[in-house]
């Protein structure tokens, strides 16, 4: 069985690459952050090493939350193997870099060889990496950020709502971060005209003089003050004088 192509947007080095080539998987890797994220194609090279201990017919190439959970937990209770706890975490929520380093893990320990450039565990598996690669006007929003660092799986694996919303003001208060630093690196971009919302606050009246503004006689409002004594505001009054009709009585006196 021969790979008509390298597996796409694989991240991981050339001999890793070979590697899974020449162990003729059933299922052809073809993204591997979605692939190994059911457990099922590790158990599958486990079991080239290993045929009694990691039975393909035991594991299941589903897509669900339970079938991935349930794969790993076989997968884990083998006490030879040492696999960070962590990246398998994040290879089940597919989290970026997490299956990656995941597979690079697994072919060290199979093998014994080490590889140079292997991403090292102080990854904090977010879209960083992915978001400065981009133009500025291509980068997530704020709703967008959250959506692609908290997977509905996580939410899923984890209901708790106190959890998740710690992890969502992580993700907003990064982002936040991240926008800063981009006003301050390039702040002609930012540099537009004012819209009227910030017009309206810089011309706001004090509250102080606004009572002096607005006179009042006889129960009816008199005179409003012109833009010369109310300095603050931005638009100048004038007052109208309504002149009433003459009333004729149609009863003679």
């Amino acid at each position: 069985m021969s790979y008509p192509q390298s597996p796409r947007k694989a991240g991981m080095p050339r001999e890793v690459l070979k590697w899974l080539q020449s162990l003729e998987l059933s299922v052809y890797p073809k993204n591997v952050r979605r692939d190994f994220s059911n457990g099922f194609l590790v158990a599958e090279i486990l079991s080239r090493y290993y045929p009694q201990d990691f039975p393909v017919h035991a594991y299941d190439n589903g897509t669900s939350l339970a079938s991935k959970q349930r794969n790993w937990r076989q997968i884990e209770r083998k006490q030879n193997l040492h696999l960070m706890k962590d990246v398998i975490d994040r290879s089940i929520h597919c989290k970026p870099g997490a299956a990656e380093l995941l597979v690079q893990e697994v072919y060290t320990l199979l093998t014994n060889q080490s590889i140079r450039d292997v991403q090292g565990p102080q990854s904090d598996f977010t879209d960083e990496e992915y978001q400065e690669l981009l133009p500025a006007v291509a980068r997530s929003t704020a709703s967008r950020a959250i959506k692609n660092n908290l997977r509905i799986t996580e939410i899923m694996a984890e209901p708790d709502i106190s959890t998740n919303q710690r992890k969502t003001e992580a993700i907003l208060h990064r982002h936040l971060e991240h926008k800063a630093a981009e006003r301050v690196n390039n702040p002609e971009r930012f540099k537009g005209r004012p819209n009227l919302g910030r017009l309206a606050s810089k011309n706001l009246v004090p509250s102080g003089r606004r009572d002096e503004c607005f006179a009042k006689s006889g129960g009816t409002t008199s005179k409003l003050c012109s833009s010369s004594t109310c300095r603050g505001a931005a638009v100048s009054f004038k007052e109208i004088k309504v002149h009433q009709p003459v009333r004729h009585s149609l009863i003679n006196n």
